[in-house]
């Protein structure tokens, strides 16, 4: 038997590891599952705990007011390594571009654990953007010894940073497995706003908006945009779960918090948002996840970054980059919301990011990893 510590902290990592954490109980002969919260991002990621039944072994409660980088990467260092000197794991799983990923793959380096990086070889090969986390998964990339890569792009980007081919295998995105749990054709809502909209079957558009590298002027623009579509589509509802950071609310609140049609809310547990997401007509966004979660349900999306480590949806059509221009993103938005062609074409572009099958491809290639197994892994094409 072999132990393997599944290490997260935020809830994006945390949707993208359940799977993976609920196929490894499956082999309990094979496996003993260590699962490590460093709750980087406390009530959020709470809330995933419970969709998935998950009761993380250690919770390292690492979250502080005010905490900086450089604090949660003291913080979940010291921690990580005190569980794996007792622990002695004989691999770490790590998932995505967070802090928690970053610094979970170096305490295990310093253990000589083997580590396994679930989602790797995203890249956008700029170190800016987004920030911090473009150069969090180029250094986890390094030490890591098992590359599950979602897509073939992101394996492309591993072999021209001279990852043995051997080690990488293209897995798909566990997130479409997450979604296939989470998301219900009758869902109620725990809002009750939300409900009402549903019914109201006015189409909806989504808003998320929280980057780093996006605030304040930029976000500002992408605020004014927002607010000349709800003027110019009155019969659309704008929903906007805005973040709990004040940086974010002082531009959001101002600019669009009294116009009737954009309902400005508090961010949504992951059950409420995904499922929101299944119904919307279209999303406007900044985050990563979601421009993988969208083509799952034909939706385009306009993402509000100048770049993307996401570029297959850009490839496959679903996805279009607007950046953070005023006029660009009316105008594309426009375009989608007049042209139901257009529209058309983007909401029937093919998913390029998973099947549903990811988890079990990646715990099947751990299993051959240990030498406790020999089946041939057949790799996500989609």
């Amino acid at each position: 038997m072999k132990k393997i510590a599944v290490i997260f902290g935020t809830r994006p990592d945390t949707i993208k590891m359940a799977p993976i954490i609920l196929e490894l109980k499956k082999n309990p002969k094979q496996f003993q599952l260590l699962s490590i919260a460093t709750a980087q991002h406390r009530q959020m990621l709470d809330q995933v705990l419970k969709v998935f039944n998950i009761k993380p072994d250690y919770d390292l409660n690492i979250m502080r007011p005010k905490q900086t980088l450089a604090s949660i990467t003291k913080n979940t260092i010291e921690a990580l390594d005190t569980v794996f000197e007792k622990e002695k794991p004989d691999m770490v799983l790590v998932q995505g571009d967070t802090t928690t990923t970053f610094v979970g793959s170096l305490a295990a380096f310093y253990r000589q654990i083997p580590v396994g990086h679930v989602e790797a070889g995203l890249r956008t090969n700029d170190k800016a953007n987004p920030f911090p986390e473009e150069i969090n998964r180029r250094l986890t990339g390094a030490i890591t010894e098992l590359h599950f890569a979602p897509t073939s792009t992101a394996k492309k980007a591993l072999l021209k940073e001279n990852i043995d081919p051997q080690n990488i295998f293209i897995t798909g995105n566990t997130v479409i497995d997450a979604l296939k749990v989470a998301v219900k054709k009758n869902y109620k809502f725990s809002i009750m706003k939300l409900n009402e909209l549903v019914k109201e079957k006015k189409k909806i558009i989504l808003l998320t908006m929280h980057r780093r590298e996006n605030w304040g002027e930029p976000m500002q623009g992408a605020c004014n945009a927002v607010k000349k579509l709800s003027e110019t589509y009155p019969d659309y509802n704008f929903v906007f779960p805005v973040h709990l950071n004040p940086i974010v609310r002082e531009i959001v609140y101002p600019t669009l918090g009294n116009l009737k049609n954009v309902h400005l809310i508090e961010p949504l547990d992951y059950l409420d948002f995904v499922n929101l997401l299944s119904k919307s007509h279209l999303i406007i966004t900044d985050s990563g996840g979601v421009q993988e979660e969208g083509p799952h349900f034909g939706i385009p999306i306009l993402v509000l970054r100048k770049v993307t480590e996401r570029p297959e949806a850009v490839k496959y059509g679903t996805v279009k980059l607007v950046g953070l221009d005023e006029n660009k993103i009316y105008q594309t938005a426009q375009k989608l919301l007049n042209n139901k062609a257009a529209y058309e074409k983007m909401a029937s572009s093919a998913n390029p990011y998973g099947d549903g099958l990811s988890a079990k491809r990646t715990v099947q290639i751990i299993k051959n990893y240990f030498g406790l197994s020999k089946a041939e892994i057949k790799e996500f094409n989609p």
